[in-house]
């Protein structure tokens, strides 16, 4: 039986897009940059702030003064609008109350900042007994380089044979690969499964439930 799940938090267990996108074009609107529909930043996101202020920059636009400057009107902005229309995916409360009970230990690895992951995760899933809750912190690289898994796995001790890390993202698989634990592939998220094959996930679900029984490896949980 596996005795941690990691899980990434945008697009795997909040649907944060609108959010997000209604954020960036703020930002981008007040620093006088064109805007994007919220659909076109479903490929945009998983690379945190800096990387999604950058993608959404017109290209000669994205010199690392500007991308500061969007940076920080976003940050402003989205600090007080992180949930008027964010909210978990269906199932996904569920499933965290079922990994509690069975004692199977859960967190979370983000690359959208320190603060925000905090705040999304007090307010949304109050209920949620969390053995980490890891953001993206200034000196720390950000996925896919894994430091940030083995950071929850000093906090959580646990053999890697042991871990599962759900994400929805070729970053998130890529992520798991490197820090050596085995991925499930979601796909419900932001990114297409397409992404999730070519990024070889080890399993890929279609529902949160699907995750218990690759947790205790009885396929008729």
């Amino acid at each position: 039986m596996k005795k941690l799940v990691i899980f990434d938090l945008d697009g795997t267990l909040l649907n944060t897009i609108d959010d997000l996108g209604m954020a960036t074009n703020h930002a981008l609107e007040q620093c006088g940059y064109p805007t994007h529909s919220l659909e076109s930043y479903n490929m945009m996101v998983g690379n945190g702030v800096s990387k999604l202020i950058e993608r959404a920059l017109p290209e000669e636009c994205r010199s690392l003064a500007v991308i500061e400057k969007v940076r920080g009107c976003f940050k402003e902005y989205y600090s007080q609008h992180l949930t008027d229309f964010t909210k978990p995916y269906p199932g996904i409360p569920d499933l965290l109350k079922d990994l509690n009970t069975l004692g199977v230990c859960v967190a979370v690895a983000s690359n959208k900042y320190q603060e925000a992951v905090s705040e999304l995760i007090g307010r949304l899933f109050p209920d949620i007994v969390w053995g980490a809750i890891e953001g993206h912190r200034e000196g720390i690289p950000s996925k896919p380089d894994p430091s940030i898994v083995f950071n929850i796995l000093s906090l959580c001790p646990t053999p890697k044979a042991d871990v599962l890390y759900v994400g929805d993202s070729g970053v998130d698989m890529e992520t798991a690969r490197r820090a050596c634990v085995e991925s499930v592939g979601v796909t419900w998220g932001f990114r297409p499964v397409s992404e999730l094959r070519d990024n070889h996930a080890d399993h890929i679900i279609y529902n949160p439930e699907a995750i218990i029984p690759l947790i205790t490896s009885d396929p008729s949980f």
